[in-house]
């Protein structure tokens, strides 16, 4: 939607920054500047909240440091020069062809970073790039962050995209280990106004519980605030396991196999063997679960804190332990599972875990990626399979990936790089070419992958709001589009030029959308799909195909059902998951060139369709999770969904609240929730030997920054200062002790950096945190090299992993400090 004053339009999109998917107001002038950012008090979802990083959408969209041009690297000289499109993509297939052709497609590596998770390129695109480079190293930023929790998922409901989020807005109880949403916004748990949603949790009487080695922000606001050490909540959670069978408060509401197999497991972890081990007293542990138990509904939740730790996925396996044996799972103001709009990949066999593994250290394959960990191993070990060549798309691993000092290394002896990447930044810099996407406001949005974790059903849809120049002039480039930067390069990599005469993106969608229509028996409606372009039509397409869809009958089935039967917020019944159109078909040699398939049509997973009937939700401004009643201006959609919709209402839809999706969402082969998975009991063994380990004297933990989103927001002033600054957080009694005051070196097994001490005591004594993605000393971004901070993933090691999902090992990592 435009509105026009004079010579500024108002216009509407969802920020792309961060999970929460906020709704944003945006004045442009004529120049197509962007002139203020205000948060969208008509979006459903998020009312009207917008963070400091939202706010700074403008700057970042004109960083005078972003790329406009594609860039080519004379090695001879280290020099950089502008080229154009067809000059960079000559270079990429005349280079990395060769490379694969004399070595093999695994001498090729793909990593990508987290943005792909915000763009509708990098959802319906990036898939092609991922089949035209056919190898198994493919990396990103998952096994740095969430993998822990998508292997947990996957073992226990079949698919590790079925993530169990809060159901923030209903529940009494949430108890929340390792996740500072105050200054995260929330992550694998979409929820725009964090802290609103916290504030209206206690405010209506519930309970919120914070497990942290820091005081957090979250903290401050919690009811209770626990000091844990870090990487030891798997013990705290096992304690409650055990109390909760011990004194028989178990209340098992959904089909579960293995609960005597947990029952087992949890034995030796008594309350009493479990505090000195994890720094929380026997009797609070007890408390908990007689908390966690008597409540009306509880959830809990953990996040980054605890999967970047040496035993994450045990950790996550626990939560939705506790989550089921309390009743909460599948339960509203428990832990449920969100239902995106969009049709994804329906998953017809359970997921499995290690299907191959790393050539150096064996390390596990989990979703097709192998745990950048290793990333290094894989460039710098001779032997066949070694990578010689490496694409990287919206990615910095050279700082958010572990001993990245020697990852630099690895990526300096690469024989050939690209990049995807609006920055010339510490990764960037060892490319041959670099390929910038166009402005923010040039492309389209949609959030396939995030609104699959939202704690309440949603979408919106905005289209790109400034064209794209089509045509270069001498100061201004030709400008393409970030689909089809990925579609050119997927034909690059394959060392094609793209056909005279054949858009190649319209070439792919149109088999993808050939496919999924043949597959679903329409396709005879091809003509129906709404839309500006081939990738609108696809986005329209998943839409109406898609659980409150235009062309879903069963949604349409159990909406209709569930109008005539249930009062207004009460559950309706999941529909059969067989009649679920999923994505496939074949397609032709263009598409096969590109790595096409109709199976790409999204990166993200799809449940059963299932019906929500309309009710009456809260008017906008009202309080988030609350009921306007009478008074509501807003519709809950329950059918009849496509991209006109969506066009229609600018502001975003409402799909309603959380509802029970089991069995209907599991793709287990029991169709049951698999409480003790084999792979997860194997990692207890290591867990329960490592119980009576004494700490070491001094670990380092990560600290998440409100004004800060891993190392790419360093470039934009109004960022950087106040709170957002690079300093070790140590506490009072530890300086002392140590005799440290101004500086401090600290090392680690991998490395050492100095670093200025900032005293609080809001840390728990023994840890100390540093923020990771700063060390810009050598940054071509001007901003962020003044402000340039210490690199803490110089201290990370990356052989130290998390053992059944590979995950990337930030907190608990043994450091010693002394006087600068």
């Amino acid at each position: 939607m435009t509105h026009v004053t004079d010579s500024h339009r108002t216009l509407l999109r969802t920020c792309p920054l961060c999970e929460a998917v906020c709704g944003l107001e945006l004045t442009v002038d004529s120049a197509d500047h962007i002139t203020s950012v205000r948060g969208d008090h008509a979006d459903p979802f998020s009312r009207g909240f917008i963070c400091p990083k939202g706010a700074t959408l403008g700057h970042l969209d004109e960083d005078p440091d972003r790329l406009t041009a594609p860039m080519i690297r004379d090695r001879a000289t280290d020099r950089w020069r502008t080229a154009s499109w067809d000059e960079a993509f000559g270079i990429i297939r005349e280079r990395l062809p060769q490379i694969t052709a004399e070595h093999g497609n695994q001498s090729a590596g793909l990593y990508l970073g987290n943005p792909n998770a915000h763009t509708v390129a990098g959802a319906l695109y990036v898939p092609l790039l991922i089949r035209a480079l056919a190898t198994r190293n493919f990396f990103s930023a998952s096994t740095a962050d969430q993998m822990p929790k998508q292997v947990s998922s996957g073992l226990m409901f079949g698919d590790p995209l079925t993530v169990a989020v809060p159901d923030l807005d209903r529940t009494d109880y949430l108890l929340m280990l390792g996740a500072n949403p105050l200054e995260s916004n929330g992550s694998l748990c979409t929820a725009p106004d964090f802290p609103g949603r916290l504030r209206a949790l206690k405010k209506r009487g519930g309970r919120l519980v914070v497990v942290d080695p820091r005081r957090t922000r979250t903290a401050k606001l919690a009811d209770e605030h626990l000091f844990v050490r870090p990487g030891s909540d798997a013990y705290l959670l096992f304690g409650i396991v055990n109390t909760l069978f011990a004194e028989n408060l178990t209340a098992v509401r959904v089909e579960v196999e293995g609960l005597d197999d947990v029952r087992a497991a949890a034995a030796p972890f008594t309350p009493d063997q479990v505090a000195e081990r994890c720094g929380v007293p026997a009797e609070t542990v007890v408390r908990l679960a007689r908390e966690l138990a008597a409540a009306p509904t509880a959830a809990v939740y953990a996040r980054i804190g605890t999967c970047t730790a040496e035993f994450g996925t045990l950790t996550q396996w626990l939560v939705d332990v506790v989550n089921v044996l309390t009743g909460n799972l599948d339960s509203p103001g428990g832990a449920m599972f969100a239902n995106g709009a969009a049709l994804g990949i329906v998953r017809s066999r359970p997921f499995r875990l290690g299907r191959w593994g790393s050539r150096v250290r064996g390390l596990p394959e989990a979703m097709g990626e192998l745990p950048v960990a290793t990333l290094a191993d894989e460039i710098l070990t001779p032997g066949e399979g070694r990578i010689r060549t490496m694409v990287t798309v919206a990615g910095n691993p050279v700082r958010s990936a572990p001993s990245s000092t020697r990852l630099d290394d690895a990526f300096a002896s690469l024989e050939f790089m690209v990049s995807v990447d609006r920055y010339l930044n510490e990764t960037t810099r060892h490319a041959d070419v670099i390929l910038p996407p166009p402005r923010i406001l040039q492309s389209p949005h949609y959030d396939f992958a995030l609104l699959q974790f939202a704690v309440h059903n949603y979408a919106r849809y905005s289209r790109p709001l400034i064209p794209l120049r089509t045509t270069g002039t001498g100061t201004e480039p030709e400008q393409l589009s970030e689909a089809e930067v990925m579609a050119r390069l997927a034909l690059a990599v394959s060392g094609q030029d793209p056909q005279p005469g054949l858009d190649p993106l319209t070439v792919v969608d149109e088999i993808v959308i050939a496919g999924t229509l043949h597959k679903a028996g329409m396709a005879e409606r091809r003509h129906e799909l709404l839309g500006e372009n081939t990738t609108e039509h696809r986005i329209d397409m998943m839409l109406k195909l898609g659980p409150y869809g235009e062309w879903n009958p069963a949604a349409n089935r159990a909406a209709r059902d569930a109008a005539d039967r249930t009062r207004p917020g009460d559950g309706a019944p999941e529909a059969p998951a067989d009649r679920v159109p999923s994505a496939g078909g074949a397609g032709d040699a263009t598409a096969q060139a590109l790595g096409a398939s109709p199976g790409d049509d999204a990166s993200t997973a799809a449940g059963s369709a299932a019906g929500v009937p309309v009710h009456d939700v809260a008017a906008p401004g009202a309080p988030a999770g609350s009921a306007g009643g009478g008074e509501s201006e807003a519709r809950v959609y329950s059918s009849g969904l496509n991209l006109q919709v969506l066009l229609d209402n600018p502001h975003g839809i409402d799909l309603g609240p959380l509802r029970p999706r089991l069995p209907g969402a599991l793709r287990t082969a029991s169709r049951k929730v698999e409480l003790a998975p084999r792979e997860l009991l194997d990692d207890v063994v290591r867990l329960r030997g490592r119980l009576r380990d004494a700490p070491p004297e001094m670990v380092l933990v990560g600290r998440r920054q409100l004004r800060s989103n891993n190392s790419w927001l360093h470039n934009v002033a109004p960022l950087v200062g106040g709170s957002n600054r690079c300093t070790l957080h140590i506490h009072p009694d530890d300086a002392t002790r140590l005799g440290l005051d101004g500086h401090a070196v600290v090392k680690s097994a991998a490395g050492s950096v100095t670093v200025e001490l900032e005293q609080t005591p809001d840390i728990m004594p023994g840890v100390v945190s540093l923020p990771h993605g700063w060390g810009h000393q050598d940054s071509n971004q001007q901003v962020a090299r003044e402000h340039a901070g210490v690199n803490a993933n110089a201290l990370t090691d990356d052989s130290l992993v998390d053992a059944p999902s590979g995950n990337a090992v930030f907190n608990g990592v043994p450091v010693t400090l002394t006087r600068a």
